[in-house]
């Protein structure tokens, strides 16, 4: 291990330390829950485990911590509400269709990362891709039902596909 390692581990550590107890009640605070609050601040020091950030330099560790823990909170909140928005679609299938555990967390995490590959996009297109690529709707009718032209249906899905494409380059494997 190289000095600069050594030393990167040394001040997670020292932050670890210093601000985990803190950062896990602001979380809990926030969502109400003990145990996600837990995981969501175990998993922002796993994550600063494989950053190269000179954490010895950081002049307000809490409010930068809380910066971080703030977007995996959304994310965390995001994900609960896709479950909450599958588990509710799913008790309106009989109970033949219920999926396998194994498919049901596939589809989840299909579900989550459908998500994220959309955020940030405005609402319009992100509605307009869904109608398209989900439901299999032509543009021609999903323009008759948003009250817009073709043209701004193609435009906003032309975008959404630009936008996709950007935040799959940006996201990790």
């Amino acid at each position: 291990m190289s000095v600069s390692e050594k030393r990167l581990r040394s001040d997670l550590h020292d932050l670890y330390l210093d601000h985990h107890g803190w950062l896990v009640g602001w979380l809990n605070r926030r969502i109400n829950n003990t145990h996600d609050a837990g995981d969501l601040a175990q998993d922002l020091f796993t994550r600063l485990l494989g950053r190269q950030t000179n954490l010895g330099t950081i002049a307000q560790p809490r409010a930068w911590l809380a910066t971080m823990a703030h977007g995996m909170m959304v994310d965390h909140l995001r994900r609960k509400d896709i479950e909450r928005a599958y588990a509710e679609a799913l008790a309106a299938l009989p109970a033949d269709h219920a999926p396998s555990p194994e498919t049901h967390a596939m589809l989840l995490d299909a579900l989550a990362a459908i998500d994220a590959l959309l955020k940030g996009l405005k609402p319009r297109a992100r509605t307009i891709f869904l109608l398209s690529r989900l439901d299999g709707l032509p543009y021609a009718r999903i323009a008759e039902e948003l009250g817009v032209s073709l043209s701004t249906v193609e435009k906003d899905m032309a975008r959404a596909i630009r936008h996709c494409l950007t935040r799959r380059q940006e996201m990790p494997l």
